[in-house]
């Protein structure tokens, strides 16, 4: 049974940081990408970022460049999300996916 387990959310003050988690079991495709999403409140889902994470290449969606950073630990099969110089439309559920798998998502507030 595959299963994404998101984990790192909470709340961060605007221009903090924040590194959310992601443990994919079940799962041993390695060539398929690992995703980030995330659902603003009445906002569409959005893609973030991808990786393939055997080429450890990562691509943002264009508000993640240059502050958001996609990584991986293969032994773990985990997926990370550093996130820097948070601003408040930042705030969201974030989820990790791979194919049509989901995880259940870490709310991350931005707010003073």
């Amino acid at each position: 049974q595959v299963q994404l387990v998101e984990s790192g959310g909470g709340l961060v003050q605007p221009g903090g940081s924040r590194t959310l988690s992601c443990v994919v079991s079940g799962f041993t495709d390695s060539g398929s990408p690992r995703k980030w999403y995330r659902q603003a409140p009445g906002k569409e889902r959005e893609w973030v970022a991808s990786m393939i994470t055997t080429e450890g290449t990562a691509l943002y969606a264009d508000f993640a460049e240059g502050r958001f950073t996609m990584s991986a630990d293969n032994a773990k099969n985990t997926v990370y999300l550093q996130m820097n110089g948070l601003k408040s439309e930042d705030t969201a559920v974030y989820y990790c996916r791979v194919l049509n798998y989901w995880g259940q998502g870490t709310q991350v507030t931005v707010s003073s």
